[in-house]
C-alpha cells in the first residue's frame, strides 16, 4: 500500500518509513452514501482517512430539527478532535454524503498511536485547528447569510472536496445543511436553477456554471476554500 500515492493529505505528510508502517495496519474500504460513520454521544469504532468522497457532521436537537456543522473530505482524519484526549464522544453524528473510499483503523489503536508518535499527533492537532477555523466561519455564515448564498457556497465547497460537479442530495439533507425548512430549500434551489447555475432533478444537483455560482455564493466560500487549500500551512 505504501508504494503508491495515498490521496489523503494528512497521510501524505507523514514521514517515511513511519507512513508505510501505519498504512500496513489500515484497511481499505468503500462506504456507500447514507452510512453513519459514528453516532452522537458514542465513541467512534474506527478512525477514517478519506481518499475520496464526502461526509457531513450533523447535530440534532430534541425537537427533531438538525443542522450540518461541518463537512470533511480527504484533508485529514474523521473524527479528529475525539483523538485529542478527554471524552471520545461528541454531539455530532457523521454521515456519508458522497460515496467514500477510505483507509480505516480501530479508533482506540489510532488514539494510542497518536500519543506515542509526535509527527502524527502534530498533524492531527493541525487538522483539528484548521477545521475549527472553518467551523467558526460557517457558524457566522449560517447566522448572517441567506439560504441561496449558503446553498451556493456548500455546492462549490463540495465540488472542491470531491472533484465532482454533481451530487445526489435529498431535500431532507439540504434542509439540514441549511438549517432551514424544506420550503426554504425548495425556494433557494429553485432560484439557482432559474438562473441556470445548477440543475436539480430527483435529488441530483449539478453545477452548470461554476464562475457565476461563485458570484451567487457569499464571501464565506472564498474564506473556506482558502482554508481547505492551505490546510496544513
Amino acid at each position: 500500500m505504501g508504494q503508491h500515492r495515498i490521496e489523503n493529505l494528512l497521510l501524505e505528510k507523514l514521514p517515511q518509513p513511519y507512513r508505510d508502517s501505519l498504512l500496513s495496519r489500515m484497511e481499505e474500504v468503500a462506504v456507500p452514501t447514507g452510512t453513519v460513520l459514528y453516532e452522537a454521544e458514542e465513541a467512534p469504532r474506527y478512525a477514517w482517512f478519506i481518499t475520496s468522497g464526502l461526509v457531513s457532521k450533523i447535530v440534532s436537537m430534541s425537537d427533531g430539527r438538525s443542522a450540518e456543522v461541518g463537512m470533511c473530505g480527504n484533508e485529514g482524519v474523521v473524527p479528529a478532535w475525539h483523538l485529542l484526549g478527554g471524552r471520545s464522544q461528541g454531539p455530532a453524528r457523521c454521515v456519508v454524503q458522497v460515496e467514500l473510499k477510505a483507509l480505516r483503523m480501530p479508533f482506540p489503536e489510532l488514539k494510542t498511536e497518536m500519543e506515542v508518535v509526535p509527527a502524527l499527533r502534530q498533524l492531527i492537532q493541525r487538522c483539528v485547528h484548521r477545521r475549527s477555523m472553518i467551523l467558526s466561519q460557517i457558524a457566522a455564515c449560517n447566522r448572517l447569510h441567506g439560504a441561496e448564498e449558503r446553498l451556493a457556497r456548500w455546492l462549490l465547497t463540495a465540488q472542491d472536496l470531491t472533484g465532482n460537479n454533481s451530487v445526489m442530495l435529498s431535500q431532507g439533507f439540504l434542509a439540514d445543511m441549511l438549517g432551514s425548512r424544506r420550503t426554504t430549500v425548495t425556494l433557494a434551489a429553485g432560484a439557482l436553477r432559474r438562473r441556470k447555475l445548477i440543475s436539480y432533478r430527483r435529488g441530483q444537483i449539478q453545477i452548470l456554471d461554476h464562475r457565476r455560482l461563485e458570484d451567487a455564493a457569499c464571501e464565506c466560500y472564498g474564506t473556506v476554500s482558502q482554508l481547505f487549500e492551505n490546510f496544513y500551512a
